[in-house]
Order: structure tokens, then sequence, then C-alpha cells
């Protein structure tokens, strides 16, 4: 009832008599319709690639008529599919405002937090997603990472909590869905391309603060602890050093809570740093933000501590693939930007670099420029390769550069890399792919050109 005078439809209830768009045919767009069809609902899709998707033939213009159209994250404010919907005043919704509605109706006290950042957001909630075990919580990482949101919302098994990994995009879309605690980890250029500017992307990730009481921080990321003056929200920092009371942070080998306590004045012990493997740096960091949302959520200590000690990282983040003759074989190919790759290349003495790809937009002088005492050689690949090799030649003129030119298929390509490092590498070095670029350039995803690295390497040097 509204106002007292009469019932209104549930939003569920609307939909069936709504025309609905969903704008975009990839994976949100196919899990958008999946929900719909469910409910008898016959979605109008639209996309400029797809042709079909679950007996529905895609448009690739928008028809009059839409009232509500439900935009997949990728697509840019200015396309103009968006300028049409605009233009003819629909509504448009990101599948997080629309799960986030649906979750209204059919999950009322299911609990959501928030997770971004430029780098480290899948091996963060990955690391909630081990605490939530270790606590026997009925919660699962989902959003930019596992499950869409709205098939986790939907999952036959109704979830107590769903942490959420969100890109920028997402964020960028996404004006209604409220957090019990939202983490951002860290702000690097990535994606000017489609933003336009750092500035817009980094207002994209920290608008996130605006939708959560409780915000955790990484205080070491400069972006983070200037730009977050400006919101209201309780904000929790986190870093490598002693914390301050209302701090997460390090005290000798030991991860400490001085925020989530009674008394600030102490400390409880949540982690040793043996518990987070690698123990290195970032993921150090990201550990700490995973344990920040744990606690905002009223997880203890000791179901943080099991949860991040049976922790292991994913495929393609900093994976040892092979060591052989004291020369380390490593595969970060989820590294896609350089703020990525700058953590890699540090977490290493002496690296012979792979790097190259789709830059989007990035410029690669302060990661060359920081990177350079640890490099001994770059071997460069992709259609960007010649803005590292700019940068090269000016910060670090001295490493010798192999450039790599197109091949007949990423076989051949892969091939040839792994022969020129051979050709470079030395005792103690660590052979390190961590492109500071996307992958679409010459690869399938991150994944494709991970696996093939493992794969060639096992091959060629495995022997």
């Amino acid at each position: 009832m509204r106002n007292g005078s009469y019932l209104e439809m549930s939003f569920l209830e609307e939909l069936s008599s709504q025309s609905i768009a969903i704008v975009g045919g990839g994976v949100t767009g196919k899990a958008l319709c999946k929900f719909l069809q469910a409910r008898n609902i016959t979605p109008i899709i639209i996309d400029e690639k797809v042709e079909e998707i679950f007996g529905i033939k895609t448009r690739t213009e928008i028809p009059q008529g839409i009232d509500l159209a439900i935009v997949s994250p990728g697509w840019r404010p200015d396309h103009s599919f968006v300028a049409k919907l605009v233009a003819d005043n629909v509504v448009m919704m990101s599948e997080i405002d629309f799960a986030w509605r649906v979750k209204l109706e059919v999950a009322p006290d299911q609990k959501w937090v928030g997770l971004t950042g430029t780098n480290g957001k899948t091996t963060t909630v990955q690391m909630l997603n081990s605490i939530f075990e270790s606590a026997k919580v009925h919660g699962v990482a989902c959003g930019n990472v596992g499950d869409t949101v709205i098939e986790a919302l939907s999952a036959a098994t109704s979830y107590d909590i769903l942490a959420l990994e969100l890109s920028s995009f997402q964020i960028h879309w996404s004006h209604e869905a409220r957090y019990e605690a939202v983490a951002v980890l860290n702000i690097a250029e990535d994606h000017i391309d489609w933003h336009g500017s750092f500035d817009e992307y980094a207002n994209a990730k920290l608008s996130l603060l605006n939708d959560a009481p409780i915000a955790i921080l990484n205080s070491e990321d400069v972006e983070i602890a200037t730009r977050s003056t400006a919101y209201k929200t309780r904000k929790i920092f986190y870093s490598l050093e002693t914390p301050a009371p209302g701090e997460i942070g390090l005290v000798e080998n030991l991860l400490v809570d001085r925020a989530f306590i009674q008394d600030p004045a102490h400390a409880e012990t949540f982690a040793e740093l043996a518990d987070i493997k690698p123990t290195v740096p970032h993921n150090v960091s990201n550990a700490m933000a995973a344990a920040g949302l744990a606690r905002a959520l009223g997880i203890s200590h000791a179901a943080i501590k099991d949860g991040l000690s049976s922790f292991t990282v994913d495929h393609h983040r900093s994976e040892i693939v092979l060591e052989r003759e004291n020369i380390s074989w490593v595969n970060d190919s989820k590294a896609t930007n350089p703020h990525a790759a700058i953590a890699s290349i540090l977490s290493h003495e002496k690296v012979v670099w792979i790097a190259g790809g789709l830059a989007k937009g990035a410029s690669m002088e302060k990661l060359v420029q920081r990177a350079a005492p640890r490099l001994r050689a770059a071997i460069l690949i992709g259609t960007d390769a010649p803005l590292i090799e700019k940068a090269l030649m000016e910060f670090a003129p001295d490493i010798p550069r192999i450039m790599i030119g197109a091949a007949e298929n990423v076989q051949i390509l892969m091939t040839s890399i792994i022969e020129e490092a051979q050709k470079v590498a030395e005792p103690g070095d660590a052979v390190l792919l961590a492109p500071a670029c996307a992958s679409m350039d010459q690869f399938t995803s991150y994944a494709h050109r991970g696996n093939l690295f493992a794969d060639t390497v096992r091959t060629m040097v495995g022997v």
C-alpha cells in the first residue's frame, strides 16, 4: 500500500506487463534472459555481435515502446544504443540494481558487501569466500567473478550473504544497491578509453563509498587516501604499517585488527604472515581488505585466520609454472594494467619481463620507471608493445629489448616468446608474464594467454 490508499504491484509483478530490453548478449545478458524466461517473460535482446540467445533472435537497433532497459556493464554511456534509450526516456538500470530490486522482494534479509579496485579484486573476494567457508557462513562471491549477481540471488538455495566484486563499469551503471560495507583496494590507470579520463575512472570507483555505512580502504594508495576525504561514510584504513586505533595493519609478523574491537587501545590478531600465500606485499594487503569486510559482517578473528590460511590464489595470478636450473617461470597473465604489473615485478629480484597487448589508454612510464631496477630484459608483444618500448628506452635504456612480431598463430607466437626468454634468462631470474595490457589483440582472454604460456613453458623448458 502506498500513502494508505491502494495496493501497488511488486517490482516482479510489474515486469510481466512491461516491454523489457536487455542491452548486451554476453554473460550478464544471458543470465538476465534466463532469469526473465523462468518467469515467462520474453525480453528484447539488443546486441551487435550475438545473433541468438536461448531461442530469442537479437536485434541491432533499439525498437520503440520499451519500458525498461537493463544495460550490461561493458556498454559505454556514449554508445548509440544508450543515446537512443536516453532520447526515448526509457528507464535504464544495471544488472546490479535489477538484482537489488529483486532481492528486496525475494531475500530481504540477505546482506551484500561490495569490493572494487584496479587490481586484486578477484583474489580478495575469493579470500572472503574462503573465510565464509571457515566461518560456516552461507555466502558466496559473485558479480565480476563466478556467477552474476542475478544468478547468485536466484540460486536454488538462498545465500545469506553476497560478496560482490565490482568493476568500474558496474559501479558506473548502478545507483540503487546498498551494502553492509564496501572495500576499495587501489586506484591506478585502467580503462581510460572507456571512462574518458583518469578522474572519471577514479570517481566511479570511489562513488561506491556512497552506498555503504562502512568503507575498508587502503591508506597506502595515494588516490584513495586523497579522494576518500570527500565521503562521509565511516572509513577504516588498512596498511602494511603498525595500525592506529580504528585501523587494520601489521605488527611484526602479525596481521591485526584495531577497528572492529571493543577497546581500540588493544589489537586482535587475525592472521600471521605465514598464513598468506604467496607472502608478497600486495597479497597481504588483499588479506587485510578481506578481513575488514568479514569483520564488518561480524565474522570472528579465528574464522578469518582459518579462511586466509586455507586460501590459495587462482591460476594466472603470480602462479609459478616451473622452477628449473634456478630460474622461475611465473604466470601473472591477470596483470592486465600497469599497476598490477608493478606489483608483480616488485615481487621478484631479477625479472625477464614478458609484456604487451592492449594498453586501454594507460601510460607505461611510471611502471617502467619503478620497475627498472628489477628488470634484466624485456620481451614485448602485441599492439601496444611500442608504448612499452618507448618507456624502456627512456627509463631503462640499458636492458635488452626483444620485440616479437606477428605470428601465423598464437602457439607459434608463444613458442617464439619462450625461445627468446630461454636465451636471456640466467640463474636467479624470474621469467615473468605480467603483460600490463589486455589480451584481446592476440588471445581470446587473459586466461587463454596464461594457459598457453604455462603449457608452452612446461613443454619447452620442463623436458
